[in-house]
């Protein structure tokens, strides 16, 4: 949720927060998250292990930190071709935020894989991970909105992100011995 509020700020400067801008962001973000649900549901089913579920979060961090790079020279280059708020904001969105947003779309059905340990108790398991999650998100979207754009610059509070998402990473695969799907 930080990086599609973040989303919001990258476009401002170029095609405003109009109602299109962010139906463009939403849009994009859960197009790519549907993609990456039903990609991480299907690598949940080739042996599953921490390891890889680690090397997901490395990956979203490592496609995640060239949008700190990339976002003013592709808002520049849309923005030349696309002056339509709507269109402009839907190309730019694609541009930038569906590749990190399909990764961290895997991590959820992957996540709930490596937790059930009996089909019996996998709705128990996936509602307390969505729980969990969706209550990150919220807090997330509150720390981001309230304080984290006040406090920091976007390149800075994406590279936190990014950093995260290594920490993350590297405990998942650093932990790989505590993996009973190993």
């Amino acid at each position: 949720m930080s990086l599609e509020l973040l989303g919001g700020r990258i476009l401002a400067p170029w095609f405003g927060s109009s109602i299109y801008v962010w139906g463009s962001i939403i849009t994009v973000f859960m197009l790519s998250l549907s993609v990456g649900y039903f990609i991480g549901g299907r690598l949940s089913l080739h042996s599953p292990s921490l390891a890889k579920f680690g090397c997901m979060f490395l990956l979203a961090a490592a496609i995640l930190v060239p949008v700190i790079y990339l976002a003013e020279p592709v808002m520049v280059w849309v923005f030349d071709r696309i002056e339509d708020p709507r269109y402009g904001s839907l190309a730019a969105s694609l541009a930038l935020f569906v590749a990190p947003t399909v990764v961290l779309g895997t991590i959820s059905p992957y996540s709930v894989r490596l937790l059930v340990r009996h089909k019996e108790e996998s709705g128990k398991v996936a509602g307390t991970l969505y729980f969990v999650s969706t209550l990150g998100s919220a807090l997330g979207t509150l720390a981001t909105s309230f304080y984290f754009v006040l406090w920091f610059e976007m390149d800075t509070i994406v590279a936190v992100l990014a950093g995260i998402l290594l920490l993350l990473g590297a405990l998942g695969i650093g932990c790989r011995g505590l993996d009973r799907h190993a």
